[in-house]
């Protein structure tokens, strides 16, 4: 049996739902758009029993994680992996006002993976070699989780909204603000 297979099947799970959150938000913003608001709140409703749903099949990925953690850790004893030193990576700082613009340019909220599509193209110039490695884990490149990192920073920060659907970015009034003076 090989664990790695039921973690990665997780992730694809978690990729296919955020397709189609994306495809609902999609459909909600066209209803809006031609105010039929029934329809829009009825995506909506979708919307929000679909990110609940998400949440449990975190939940879920976490349970099986935990199922093996006593293995894991005794690999990682093995692994003994290797944290990148101070300073190597590009810092978070350099990540605040490309997330900020790009989301400005995406009409004030957007996809996480299209406001990284933007995110990227602003910093690739200034990105190196370590910011293009993957993490330890294997899972997601540096800079990716690192601009992740940011948001989470940002929302603590209220410059971008907590609230947002799973899987989506949104600035907040202050965030356009703290642009505006720092671009």
């Amino acid at each position: 049996m090989n664990k790695d297979n039921v973690n990665i099947a997780f992730e694809m799970l978690l990729e296919e739902i955020e397709n189609i959150f994306s495809s609902l938000d999609s459909e909600r913003e066209k209803f809006s758009k031609s105010k039929d608001y029934e329809k829009a709140n009825e995506i909506y409703n979708k919307i929000s029993k679909l990110s609940n749903y998400c949440i449990k099949v975190k939940e879920l990925q976490k349970e099986w994680d935990e199922l093996f953690s006593s293995e894991v850790v005794e690999i990682q004893k093995r692994k003994k992996r290797k944290k990148l030193k101070e300073g190597l990576r590009t810092p978070n700082e350099k990540y605040i006002i490309p997330i900020l613009e790009s989301l400005i340019e995406l009409g004030g909220k957007g996809e996480m993976s299209k406001v990284l599509d933007k995110v990227y193209e602003k910093m690739r110039d200034i990105l190196n070699k370590y910011d293009y490695e993957y993490l330890p884990s294997g899972k997601i490149i540096r800079w990716k989780n690192t601009a992740q990192w940011c948001r989470f920073k940002l929302t603590q920060q209220g410059l971008m909204s907590k609230d947002s659907p799973f899987g989506i970015w949104e600035i907040t009034k202050e965030g356009i603000e703290y642009y505006n003076k720092n671009k």
